[in-house]
């Protein structure tokens, strides 16, 4: 199959035929003079036809700037007979109107995603039957069936009970269990099959919605005027003046056109666009595809961010956080089993269940008789005994239980109860936590000039307040509807550059109206992606000040080189007008200032500063990996110390020799090793073993609240005495507390260099 080509753009067409007239001129001018300047004044013609109809279109629509001078230019070389001049200056027009061209290319804000996301069919109950019609043909009363993983087409009441994620909407990435509830269209059957009595039509549904309010802000969003065209705005009129005093005071138009020659902006039309260029080239080479040109300038200019939740300063996803069984029990065994039956759920939980086991490394015994029930959980049989994990039964929780609902609600966890035999032996704390490196990329962001970080989500007050003063950040909106986002987009937007960064469907709005949308493209959904002006390819939310800091330096390059350019330009007017330069000297004199000017934009694609120290990634990749495998024993810990809330006794006894024996075969070890391999190894990137001594210092606490455990237990051969007790658990706690800064602080100081 012949891969279809795209003809030649306008641009391109241009500066191709005036170079051509401009080089064979040249050539025609060795044999015949005239046949030069006819060529020359051909070229001079051919660009000065459209840049007249941009400058009357400019000026229909209000706008007025840099290329009136070249208009002017051009003309005026063909009135006065200075063919080669203007030859010259078409040829810079052309070339800087294609470097324009290609710096405001963009993907475009198209909604197909949204579009093609909202379902075409709907599956209608009509008695026994269940007939598929059209999504648009449902009314109010109509019962809906959604299958499993099929978005919800219209708004309605479920029947019965049902698991929905609902992160397309409101991008919390827990599904949400609705017993007799509304629900949205746009939100995901996350369960097994519902019916939904529909209370809306799909154009009245909350989905259509979106799509709306994302086209309403696309449509919205304002012209972003030329860098550029605002240096003309003073540029034009200060050589339209000098151009017109010379004439007047020497009554030589050739002088007057000199001025104009030498005044024509192609430091602007050039040297920007090159500046913009490279930075988005630069910008590319980091992970962050910006659409146009007009967007990084404004992304240089950003005072305010707006940030999404889920998916973008959190890692998107549930994890196991911490695992409580009972006394006699081991985190090891019952993630096993747990995982065992969550391996044949489709539910989100479930993978975050399957996952921590896989990474902690324990055995998955198999299942048999495995089955769901929606909203309840998911059971079967595992080592010939009923295993279930889900929501917890109506059983009476034994003594070590009692506090973990308690706790799930103070660390803003949802708590997965784990029975056998109808008995619970273990609950799994789950949460979506914090990216490591959100937190410094939000430092790097207020060093580069941001004042104002707000999180703007659909999440609960809760969950975001948390986030929030995790983060330090300045404001935040939680429980936020598409069209919410789009209002504080819109209102931060009237008092500085704002940026809006998200990547779900909820989020697509608020990129297309802000000043400047940049989505997470490596999980971010495809609507995000389409409306954002930037792109981070990969799931580093760190390219973000990247970005910035590249945006920020192109920009100042295109104003250092346009101040540069103008200025220099100035110069060579007031010769021009005292009669030192004619105009096609002129001509070649504002090329040299070009040429110096475009050398400057170009330091764009270098560097804009040193890069930044890397971490051995081997090193980093595994014990990144071995946090996770982990996980069993710092749980180990808590549970060891929550044992003696009841005093000395073989359940507290058994507990804590557990823990003691995991931290002192698995946990010291890596410990160790992070001192004698990964240490020497950051402080060589980080400038110095100084770099890493605080937490040198925690390994050595750490160790000193083990060998102090160890002691106790070694006091107490036969049992822990009640003497004991108070001291091992301001021990034991002390451990947890320290482990969770030490790992916390590792994940985000060393484990994102």
């Amino acid at each position: 199959m012949t891969k279809y080509r795209w003809p030649p753009s306008l641009e391109t067409l241009l500066l191709t035929g005036v170079l051509t007239m401009l080089a064979a001129g040249g050539i025609a001018r060795i044999v015949s003079p005239a046949t030069a300047s006819v060529l020359w004044a051909a070229a001079t013609a051919v660009m000065f036809v459209p840049a007249t109809l941009w400058v009357l279109a400019d000026l229909r629509a209000g706008r007025w700037g840099a290329d009136v001078l070249a208009v002017l230019a051009l003309g005026g070389t063909v009135a006065v007979g200075e063919y080669l001049a203007g030859a010259i200056i078409a040829a810079m027009v052309a070339t800087g109107r294609l470097l324009e061209a290609a710096a405001r290319r963009r993907a475009g804000r198209d909604l197909s995603a949204l579009l093609a996301r909202a379902p075409a069919t709907a599956h209608v109950r009509r008695g026994d039957l269940v007939e598929d019609v059209p999504a648009t043909s449902v009314l109010p009363g109509d019962v809906v069936v959604v299958l499993p993983g099929e978005v919800v087409p219209v708004d309605g009441l479920v029947r019965g009970a049902g698991i929905f994620d609902e992160s397309a909407l409101t991008g919390e990435a827990e599904p949400a269990d609705r017993s007799g509830e509304e629900v949205r269209s746009g939100v995901v059957n996350a369960g097994a099959v519902v019916e939904v009595s529909a209370s809306a039509t799909a154009d009245a549904s909350t989905y259509a919605g979106v799509v709306r309010l994302a086209e309403q802000a696309a449509s919205a969003t304002a012209p972003i005027a030329r860098l550029a065209d605002r240096v003309a705005v003073w540029f034009l009129p200060t050589a339209l003046v000098i151009a017109a005093l010379t004439w007047v005071f020497t009554a030589d138009p050739t002088r007057a056109v000199a001025v104009l020659v030498t005044a024509t902006p192609c430091p602007l039309l050039l040297a920007v666009p090159v500046a913009v260029t490279g930075g988005m080239s630069r910008m590319a080479r980091s992970g962050v595809v910006v659409k146009d040109g007009a967007a990084l300038e404004l992304l240089g200019r950003v005072r305010t961010l707006a940030m999404d939740k889920t998916g973008t300063v959190t890692a998107g996803r549930p994890e196991i956080t911490a695992v409580v069984c009972a006394p006699d029990d081991s985190a090891d065994r019952v993630l096993g089993i747990a995982a065992a039956v969550e391996e044949f759920s489709p539910h989100v939980l479930a993978g975050c269940v399957v996952r921590a086991a896989r990474t902690a490394g324990v055995a998955v015994p198999p299942a048999e008789v495995v089955s769901e029930t929606p909203g309840r959980g998911v059971e079967g049989t595992v080592n010939g005994k009923r295993v279930r994990v889900g929501r917890r039964s109506g059983s009476l929780l034994p003594g070590w239980a009692l506090g973990v609902e308690r706790r799930g609600r103070l660390d803003l966890a949802s708590v997965i109860w784990v029975e056998q035999d109808e008995k619970p032996v273990a609950a799994l704390l789950v949460r979506d936590g914090l990216r490591p490196d959100a937190a410094r990329t939000l430092r790097r962001l207020r060093s580069a000039g941001l004042t104002r970080i707000v999180l703007l989500t659909g999440d609960r007050v809760g969950n975001a307040e948390e986030v929030a003063a995790l983060l330090g950040l300045d404001d935040l909106h939680a429980e936020c509807s598409p069209g919410d986002k789009i209002s504080f987009v819109r209102g931060e937007s009237e008092r500085a550059v704002t940026a809006m960064v998200g990547d779900g469907i909820n989020d697509a709005p608020a990129l297309a109206a802000a000043d400047v949308g940049i989505a997470l493209g490596s999980r971010g959904s495809t609507a995000a992606v389409q409306a954002a002006d930037a792109v981070i390819l990969d799931d580093r939310i760190d390219r973000l000040a990247d970005a910035v800091d590249i945006a920020r330096r192109a920009r100042r390059l295109a104003v250092e080189s346009a101040g540069i350019g103008t200025g220099l330009s100035m110069l060579a007017m007031l010769a021009a007008a005292g009669g030192w330069l004619a105009p096609v000297l002129g001509a070649l004199v504002q090329e040299g200032i070009d040429i110096a000017v475009i050398g400057n934009s170009l330091r764009a694609l270098l560097a804009p500063r040193a890069s930044r120290p890397r971490a051995p990634e081997g090193l980093v990749r595994r014990f990144a990996g071995e946090h996770e495998t982990l996980l069993p024993v710092r749980s180990a810990v808590r549970l060891a110390a929550d044992a003696l809330a009841e005093g000395a006794g073989q359940d507290a006894d058994d507990a804590v020799r557990h823990a003691a024996k995991l931290l002192t075969e698995r946990l010291l070890p890596h410990e160790r090793a992070e001192e004698e391999q990964l240490y020497p190894a950051l402080a060589e990137v980080l400038g110095g073993p100084d770099s890493t001594v605080t937490m040198s210092r925690e390994h050595t606490e750490i160790e000193r609240l083990i060998r102090r455990l160890r002691r106790h237990l070694d006091e107490a051969p036969d049992g822990i005495r009640s003497d004991q007790v108070d001291d091992l658990r301001a021990t034991l706690y002390g451990l947890d507390a320290i482990l969770a800064l030490h790992f916390a602080q590792e994940e985000e100081a060393y484990f994102t260099l």
